[in-house]
């Protein structure tokens, strides 16, 4: 005979493990769930027997006595008290309410019920805080009096409080005081469905009643009684008139935020810039007084919140510098629920400058590539919307400048042309009676801040004298992601190096887009060695994340009148006559043809 003795294999005791496990745990949860079940049964029987002594409190008290203290109607019980039951902690609120009954006409009514208080209608509610109790328990019951109904000498206040979009609010929380009435008012309670809180037999009392309508995650509203800094608000005070209704309304709507940002024209941060925020919403007349008008100060890195703001147009001007545009434009229109980025494009403040927005007048969309004109006596200047902007308008500081520092420096040229002889241009270099016939300048390196897109490369002046040739002036133009590239590959419009641009090629070959630094090299030369072109000023217009769209910035101005003139193909011509003194800024609508 043989003994042949075998145990259990690895992976039959794991299998055997995981039955076990799942049967264990499916016994443990649903035992669990029915201790919880019976806890929640328990809790509720708890909580019915407590109301149902609450209510019975309530029916054995003197009719003139069912009421909340300092509330309406008023009496003797406690808005609030706890109780302790079998070791549980319950919170008890009550809420008392007169209900005017169409039996016998409603207030304001027809007929019309100058004694509207008619009965009481008495809701209580309790919640165990520590039970994780989603919703209360609630019970309600009608207490009605014996023979007459409430005082006549009192009235009624009708609030109803709705949304941005005149939608009702429902359950808007509303507190009402008043202190100055025959009793003490202070009573809160909450909108219906149609978003109104109908209180009747209330004290009379002119100007007496201060109302704050509430909700979780809205705005705020309400009275306000006048001050010295508002002596005359918007909404003071309500009044109750004996045998009368008195109806206000509030607005509220959930609140919004700006994500505000402060950059310079190639979108670097500019940190510590103070702004001024502003709203159109009064609370107060004569003078005016804006409920929101304050000022706020960027961080280091040129950020700035601001929340919890009601639904308005908000404008946004920042002090210290010069506002060469924003995105979106301003004034920003500003809806209830919403986060709103904003980015302020900052210049060198200037005492006088112009910031021209220009809107499709139907659509009220930002129009880019709008040409803006502005000229006065001496002046003359020209820009398109949607685009920002490098120039340089001297190069009289002399060569050897590689990253553009010095705005009248450059990097280098090949000595043939003269940077010194006229303020503010360059010419070809002069020897004894005669010009040369060529030179060219190499500019320093622009830096766009960011990834951008050259659009036109424009000068000035576009006319030279005839004796100089037709293309006596052009431009080479190089970009590149590094300041060091290997080479600077210096590119004409049809983005090779065997073409110039010239005054009737402007447009800048996408070759060039996504690059973040950028040079020019110029190219003058005559046929007349007696006559020399003339450079004045180089545009070199760009998009980027930074542009501020459907905006022109002028600056700096004068502090005299300009005509400004806006163009774009399929709209009509726009003219503009406008004083400027300080920063003004200009919306100009077009009309499409």
């Amino acid at each position: 005979m043989s003994n042949d003795r075998r145990g259990f294999s690895l992976i039959e005791i794991i299998v055997a493990l995981a039955v076990f496990l799942l049967f264990a745990v499916g016994i443990y949860s649903g035992t669990i769930f029915v201790f919880k079940v019976v806890y929640q049964s328990r809790l509720r029987i708890l909580e019915t027997g407590i109301l149902n002594e609450q209510v019975e409190i309530v029916h054995n008290l003197p009719f003139h006595d069912v009421g909340i203290i300092a509330g309406s109607p008023s009496g003797i019980l406690p808005r609030t008290v706890t109780t302790t039951r079998n070791g549980i902690l319950f919170t008890i609120t009550r809420t008392v309410r007169n209900i005017d009954d169409p039996f016998d006409g409603t207030i304001g009514g027809t007929p019309n019920d100058t004694a509207p208080a008619d009965f009481k209608l008495v809701e209580v509610e309790i919640v165990c805080a520590a039970c994780n109790q989603r919703a209360p328990a609630i019970m309600s019951t009608i207490i009605g009096p014996q023979s007459l109904e409430g005082n006549r000498y009192n009235g009624a206040l009708f609030i109803r409080v709705f949304d941005a979009a005149a939608v009702a609010v429902a359950g808007a929380t509303v507190h009402i005081v008043a202190t100055s009435t025959s009793t003490t008012v202070d009573l809160t309670d909450v909108t219906n469905n149609s978003g109104q809180l109908n209180t009747v037999d209330l004290p009379a009392g002119i100007g007496a009643y201060h109302i704050t309508v509430t909700k979780s995650g809205y705005t705020s509203d309400g009275t306000m009684a006048s001050s010295v800094a508002v002596p005359n608000p918007v909404k003071p005070p309500a009044s109750v008139v004996a045998q009368d209704v008195t109806s206000v309304s509030f607005e509220i709507d959930r609140v919004s935020r700006i994500d505000l940002e402060t950059m310079n024209s190639v979108c670097q941060a500019v940190g510590g810039v103070p702004v001024d925020a502003v709203g159109t919403k009064l609370i107060g007349t004569d003078p005016n007084i804006l409920l929101v008008s304050s000022t706020v100060t960027t961080n280091g890195s040129g950020d700035y919140t601001l929340d919890n703001l009601v639904w308005d147009a908000y404008g946004l001007r920042p002090r210290n510098y010069d506002l060469r545009g924003s995105i979106p434009p301003l004034p920003l229109s500003l809806g209830p629920n919403v986060t709103q980025e904003v980015d302020l494009i900052l210049g060198a403040d200037q005492t006088h400058s112009l910031l021209v927005t220009v809107l499709d007048s139907v659509t009220r969309q930002s129009v880019a590539n709008a040409t803006v004109t502005v000229t006065s006596t001496g002046y003359s200047a020209r820009a398109q919307t949607g685009y920002g902007s490098v120039d340089q308008t001297d190069w009289s500081g002399g060569s050897g400048q590689d990253l553009m520092g010095d705005p009248a420096r450059y990097w280098s040229d090949d000595g043939r042309v003269d940077v010194s002889s006229s303020a503010g241009d360059i010419i070809l270099r002069r020897v004894g009676n005669h010009y040369v016939n060529d030179g060219q300048l190499k500019s320093s390196i622009f830096d766009l801040g960011t990834s951008a897109n050259p659009f036109n490369l424009t000068w000035e002046p576009v006319t030279q004298p005839p004796e100089t040739g037709s293309t006596s002036i052009r431009f080479r133009l190089a970009t590149s992601n590094t300041t060091t590239p290997a080479a600077w590959n210096y590119l004409g419009p049809d983005g090779t190096n065997n073409s110039y641009y010239t005054a009737s090629t402007p447009v800048i070959h996408d070759a060039h887009d996504g690059n973040r630094y950028l040079r020019y090299q110029a190219y003058l030369s005559t046929s007349d060695n007696d006559f020399t072109p003339t450079l004045s000023d180089v545009f070199v217009s760009y998009t980027s994340s930074c542009t501020p769209p459907g905006q022109a910035y002028f600056g700096p101005l004068s502090n005299q009148t300009y005509g400004i003139t806006v163009t774009h193909p399929g709209y009509q011509t726009r003219t503009e006559t406008l004083e400027v003194s300080g920063d003004v800024r200009l919306s100009v609508d077009l009309v499409g043809q």
